[in-house]
């Protein structure tokens, strides 16, 4: 989505990064904007989409990330669900279209 798109509610935050952004630019994006923002919302329940297609190995999203980004993301979503809703997180596979890319970033995300 575009970044002006908030939602009905005010509670969708779309951060577009350019074509080939990998793990310093997701990571910087997500620290300075995206996980803030969760902090502030202080969730009952973390629902997470865990689409997999930024992978740099994907072929639809032009992407850079690594299964290491997104453990990473999945640590940093866990400490906010400790903090704010006693753990409790809702994982829920999305996209990820190379296979190989899809199950390693599938089970770096659930060691987590």
């Amino acid at each position: 989505g575009h970044a002006h798109e908030t939602g009905g509610h005010a509670n969708v935050m779309n951060c577009p990064l350019p074509e080939g952004a990998g793990s310093k630019a997701f990571r910087d994006v997500m620290e300075a904007a995206i996980l803030p923002a969760v902090d502030r919302w202080a969730p009952e329940l973390l629902l997470i989409s865990a689409g997999f297609d930024a992978h740099k190995a994907d072929p639809l999203a032009g992407m850079a990330l690594t299964e290491m980004d997104f453990a990473w993301v999945t640590e940093r979503l866990c400490e906010l669900a400790s903090k704010h809703c006693q753990g409790r997180v809702v994982s829920c596979l999305e996209g990820g279209y190379d296979l190989e890319a899809l199950a390693a970033s599938a089970v770096a995300h659930v060691k987590v």
